[in-house]
């Protein structure tokens, strides 16, 4: 059990929530009332504050800006059916925010700020849960260098802000997917199993490559031979071959994703075996043509679950028709099932505010 802690709370004096067309909510262009604060400075965290949500002022040498100390996360809150308000699985999210924090030279966030703050201002703005199906508020805490200075070092002042926003589905239809062969995410001995902004950044432009090709999003492939699969863009990938589910093993070139080891409790629950293990773009090609290949999918706090109806790998073009599927749709439904309250939370993923 962490402590509470007595944040100062400075409340909006108006709410912009009656504004919200709850009908039509996309991924992160709206925010919620408050935001929470907390100031790294002489080597230790100063009480958070949560207060009006507002503008960052910063100076223009900010470290952050020049060198790229920034992580981030992404969390969800939900309401069941008798409109409480949960959090899935934050713990993961808070180890693995720090385990982002020590990869990229930057101090610890305590849990009871982490924590703590989250739950607060969830509570504070929880109005703004929107209580429909497949919608929920998506959490963001990040972290970023504040030093007034340049110069390639670890900054000596940090700045750690949660905001809020109400979001619906991420992708509402089934994807289409380029095999990226040319650029990397991510190399062994690298970032890439942080959630530093720099890896995104870094992404971007394979990503739009694929996406002026007609294409929603890329799978990376390792970055020397260029020959077995990784993630997409946004999320982890599972891959129904035979009757066993396969997804690529967690490595310092992979992110540790929270909704992927959901996914593979759910998928054993469901009596079928999970393989981790480096899985081949030849393997899967193989499996396509021998019908093999049933299902494919990607998972992320963002995405949850999104089916892949096309893969396409230099010149072959692999089709799946996602309205018979029963794998990956179940899994969904289970999935929100959870997250909704509306079956058993048998492994303790929701947390109450």
């Amino acid at each position: 059990m962490i402590a509470t802690v007595d944040f100062k709370i400075t409340k909006a004096k108006t709410s912009k929530l009656a504004s919200l067309d709850v009908n039509n909510i996309p991924f992160g262009k709206y925010f919620t009332d408050h935001m929470f604060e907390a100031n790294y400075q002489n080597g230790e965290w100063q009480t958070g504050e949560i207060k009006p949500y507002q503008p960052i002022m910063i100076d223009p040498s900010c470290a952050a800006i020049h060198y790229g100390q920034s992580i981030f996360e992404g969390i969800k809150a939900y309401k069941n059916e008798e409109g409480e308000a949960y959090i899935f699985r934050p713990e993961d999210n808070f180890k693995r925010f720090n385990i982002s924090a020590e990869r990229m030279e930057m101090p610890e966030v305590p849990e009871e700020i982490f924590m703590e703050g989250l739950k607060q201002l969830v509570k504070l703005d929880q109005d703004w849960i929107p209580n429909k199906p497949d919608h929920s508020l998506y959490i963001r805490p990040f972290m970023f260098a504040t030093d007034e200075a340049i110069g390639v070092k670890p900054g000596l002042k940090y700045k750690f802000i949660i905001i809020l926003s109400p979001t619906g589905p991420y992708y509402s239809a089934p994807m289409r997917i380029y095999v990226e062969e040319k650029y990397v995410r991510a190399v062994h001995g690298g970032v890439g199993y942080t959630k530093n902004a720099g890896n995104y950044g870094a992404s971007m432009y394979a990503t739009a490559e694929a996406k002026r090709k007609g294409y929603d999003q890329v799978l990376w492939t390792d970055a020397v031979e260029h020959k077995y699969v990784q993630e997409c863009g946004t999320m982890n990938v599972f891959f129904i071959i035979g009757n066993k589910a396969i997804t690529p093993p967690l490595e310092d070139t992979i992110l540790a994703g929270v909704t992927r080891d959901s996914v593979i409790q759910l998928i054993r629950d469901m009596g079928m075996e999970v393989e981790e293990r480096p899985l081949s773009i030849d393997e899967i090609m193989e499996a396509y043509k021998k019908n093999e290949l049933k299902e494919l999918f990607g998972t992320g706090t963002a995405a949850t679950i999104s089916m892949i109806k096309e893969l396409s790998y230099r010149d072959t073009v692999m089709i799946f028709d996602t309205d018979n599927w029963a794998i990956a749709p179940e899994i969904g439904r289970k999935m929100n099932a959870i997250k909704e309250g509306k079956t058993e939370d048998k492994y303790g993923w929701m947390v109450k505010i």
